[in-house]
């Protein structure tokens, strides 16, 4: 699967927000241990704001996104050894690999059974995978859009589901059976700044988790959505003097050693 230019990732919105989104790879990375001998594969790299941190390890680091875009932004960083465009629900190793690092990517990916018992397979003897999802889809930042969306639009939306995940204890019971897991949950309490072209919240989702709802409408009624969505998420959300909002985002982390 690729991208078009009308559907590809916007660098400049994603990279508005890049210390928070940053953080939790950081975290998810300082959770791993030693690793064996292979490739470390940054799985839905995007941009590659993790790959920096990656590098560090000392493993030959390959990066993985189907967004021409992003992935033009991650050859810059000059600390890929390859960049491979590719769905991420199909792509395949060529060697075992040391680790599978994907933060805050899976969840545009569907049915995690297969796809984490296929990337499982792809790692060597004491290999890690490791990965970070928001689990974020019951906050108002994001059950607002679809309700919002859909009584605007009706019947509108049947292809353009948002991103969703299993329950925490369906992956612990999904991957118990292939290494050693651990699984985790954090909730950041980020501070957003004022942003003069709207509530920040609104200014933070609009780049990711509202995005396949965005571009299913023309661009009239994608401004009605904003506006009926501004309208209602400071309630949820009320901006600080200053203008800042404190903006509670839980995420998803787990980790599987194999034998």
């Amino acid at each position: 699967m690729s991208l078009d230019e009308e559907t590809d990732w916007n660098p400049g919105l994603y990279h508005r927000f890049r210390g928070f989104r940053l953080r939790p790879a950081l975290d998810l990375l300082r959770s791993v241990g030693p690793l064996p001998e292979g490739d470390i594969v940054d799985l839905g790299c995007g941009s590659g704001a993790v790959g920096p941190a990656l590098g560090q390890l000392r493993r030959r680091l390959v990066g993985v996104d189907q967004s021409k875009t992003m992935l033009e932004h991650a050859r810059r960083t000059g600390v890929y050894k390859d960049i491979i465009e590719a769905d991420l629900a199909t792509w395949e190793s060529d060697a075992p690999c040391a680790m599978i690092f994907s933060n805050a990517a899976l969840h545009w990916v569907g049915d995690h059974p297969a796809l984490l018992t296929r990337l499982a397979g792809m790692l060597a003897p004491g290999g890690v995978l490791a990965v970070q999802l928001p689990h974020q889809n019951r906050a108002p930042s994001h059950r607002l859009w679809v309700q919002i969306a859909e009584e605007m639009y009706p019947r509108r939306f049947a292809q353009a589901k948002p991103p969703e995940i299993l329950l925490p204890a369906e992956y612990h019971r999904l991957l118990s059976d292939l290494g050693r897991v651990t699984l985790w949950e954090t909730e950041y309490y980020q501070e957003l700044a004022p942003d003069g072209e709207g509530h920040p919240v609104r200014r933070f989702t609009e780049s990711t988790y509202a995005r396949p709802l965005l571009q299913m409408l023309e661009e009239d009624e994608k401004t009605k959505l904003i506006k009926a969505y501004e309208a209602v998420i400071g309630k949820a959300y009320p901006m600080g003097p200053r203008g800042n909002v404190l903006f509670p985002f839980r995420r998803l982390f787990f980790t599987l050693h194999t034998d």
